[in-house]
């Protein structure tokens, strides 16, 4: 019985080393360069060892004269086998070397190139470079330089603006896009739409899919800026599409001998006007971010209501999926607000310390900690330089919104 599974196991190592060489022997032969020459010179050693193993080993056995003719038969066997195998050997060694550099002889991975197709752009051939996108999108449906190139094609060389759209579109409405991509393109269909097309409504249909696609991101309150900012934009394209004359008003004659020219300087904007103004924008756009932090400001530094300033900046600081950057810079806008205004050493330290805890490795976080050092100063500093006040203003002002906090 031990005798047969001896035999069995030698069969088995047997198979399992004829498969081991027949396989180096496959992966030579495929990545040859010459499988022909390879195959060649396989079949030349192979005669080549069966000579020295029927010819030159009994000569070595036999001894005297036999043994010089083996040796001298041995030596013209490994001449012919380094003629044979000198390159390949040095192409081996040299590939090892090489690979260290260029990678070797692995195959590079496939990827889409669009050189031909910028180049017919740049020859003002639109039509020619389509066709060589979508050659290369054929084989990578759905990447996204080539998407976005195609679509740019369309909406600025052929001024196909709905055929852009639908590329994008049809780029964003598959089941997983990267948020990311999807966010630019969406971006930049809107950015045509209000450059090519003076469409504000489209782009606010394209900011708005971003809100839809990705609630409660960073994505998103970006898009629901840029919504905000959409009726100025209107108003722009309106304006230099319905161009009415102008009056100018005639100047002050002999301006250089009045005594102060402080007459003449153009009247400020209204504050308060412009918080009126602000609180009925927020009303309608209560992510805009740029406009709740004007409003603070004029809360601070017209009405000296500290109380309705902190207010607006906490609601930005608060809201989910901001930028840690804007966070910062409003926490550092508060503690500025704070000092200005008068508020005690602990109150102050509180908003620095905020900084330093929500970003302890950012450059924001060793700002605050290098500002605590000094706060007791800066304060003392403040105090010493009172602002001087131009008027006293009524306190009530109305203006603070029953919004939720």
């Amino acid at each position: 019985m031990s005798r047969i599974l001896e035999i069995i196991g030698n069969v088995v190592m047997f198979g399992f080393l004829l498969g081991f060489v027949g396989w180096i022997f496959w992966r030579a032969l495929q990545r040859s360069t010459d499988p022909p020459q390879l195959i060649f010179k396989w079949i030349l050693t192979a005669v080549a060892l069966c000579l020295l193993f029927t010819v030159a080993v009994p000569g070595f056995r036999h001894g005297a004269s036999d043994a010089v003719f083996g040796l001298v038969l041995t030596l013209i066997f490994g001449l012919a086998m380094t003629v044979v195998w000198r390159h390949s050997i040095t192409d081996i060694v040299a590939d090892r070397l090489a690979s260290l550099y260029d990678g070797g002889t692995e195959p590079p991975e496939p990827k889409p190139y669009y050189s031909v197709a910028q180049a017919k752009r740049k020859l003002n051939r639109p039509l020619e470079a389509i066709i060589a996108i979508r050659e290369q999108l054929a084989k990578f449906p759905n990447d996204y330089e080539g998407i976005m190139l195609l679509a740019a094609i369309q909406a600025e060389d052929t001024k196909d603006l709905a055929s852009a759209g639908m590329t994008l579109n049809h780029f964003c409405d598959q089941p997983n896009p990267p948020p990311k991509q999807f966010a630019a393109a969406m971006n930049q269909l809107a950015d045509w739409h209000l450059k090519l097309a003076q469409d504000v409504d489209s782009a606010r249909a394209a900011l708005e899919k971003i809100i839809a696609r990705f609630p409660d991101t960073e994505m998103s309150l970006l898009a629901a800026q840029r919504i905000a900012h959409l009726g100025g934009t209107e108003k722009q394209m309106l304006a230099s599409l319905d161009r009415q004359p102008k009056a100018v008003p005639e100047g002050v004659k002999s301006a250089g001998l009045l005594d102060s020219m402080r007459s003449l300087a153009p009247s400020e904007t209204d504050p308060g006007k412009l918080a009126a103004d602000f609180v009925k924008h927020l009303e309608q756009h209560p992510l805009d971010t740029e406009a709740r932090e004007k409003l603070a400001v004029i809360y601070a530094d017209h009405y000296q209501r500290l109380d309705l300033a902190t207010g607006e900046l906490n609601q930005l600081i608060e809201t989910p999926n901001q930028p840690g950057k804007r966070v910062a810079h409003w926490l550092n806008l508060l503690a500025d607000l704070q000092v200005r205004l008068g508020a005690d050493y602990p109150t102050v330290r509180g908003t620095l310390e905020r900084i330093v805890e929500q970003f302890p490795n950012l450059a924001a976080g060793e700002m605050a900690r290098t500002r605590l050092g000094r706060l007791k100063i800066e304060i003392k500093t403040r105090k010493e330089t009172p602002d001087v006040k131009l008027g006293v203003y009524e306190q009530n002002i109305g203006l603070k919104r029953g919004l939720t906090r």
